[in-house]
């Protein structure tokens, strides 16, 4: 699991915020299975999430 999105879920439980937590849960079992997708397809084309994301930036 990517640090942002770590320190993100840590943030909305700390908050308890569940709007916030349902929304990264979910975003990160589309990753996980966008990832696996591509893993058993053979496309080498995997998607990552990389520099153009709109994730927040740590600072």
């Amino acid at each position: 699991m990517p640090q942002w999105l770590c320190n993100q879920l840590m943030r909305a439980f700390l908050k308890k915020d569940r709007r916030q937590i349902k929304l990264l849960t979910d975003c990160w079992y589309f990753y996980r299975t966008k990832s696996v997708d591509a893993h058993n397809s053979g496309d080498d084309n995997e998607f990552k999430l990389t520099g153009g994301h709109n994730a927040p930036q740590q600072t």
